[in-house]
């Protein structure tokens, strides 16, 4: 006789990714913040598999449009304590689990 039993599947956990920028601190005008989070957005997903790349794009950009010094860091797994120029910080995440921080020395 063939075993006819039902074997009950758990179910596991889903994990939710989100896709859109979310700000996590930024003390920079709403227009500007804007415009970087769209910058950052398409240099994140032109180099999805190279954080260094889009760090570069989105520096090279902010250096042209407001002027050096700009960093930009962009990974997943970092912390930091920096000294900005006010008016001039973004920390936001990216994709779920990609933070990008730029700041104006």
């Amino acid at each position: 006789m063939a075993d006819t039993e039902v074997k009950e599947q758990k179910e596991e956990p889903k994990k939710i990714v989100h896709t859109y920028p979310l700000v996590r601190h930024s003390d920079m005008a709403e227009e500007t913040k804007a415009e970087i989070m769209e910058l950052v957005v398409t240099a994140c997903e032109k180099f999805s598999s190279n954080n260094e790349a889009a760090a570069k794009m989105v520096k090279d950009e902010m250096d042209k449009k407001l002027g050096p010094p700009f960093h930009v860091v962009v990974g997943e797994d970092f912390g930091f304590e920096i000294s900005y120029e006010c008016s001039n910080l973004l920390y936001m995440f990216f994709g779920g689990n990609l933070a990008i921080v730029i700041w104006k020395c």
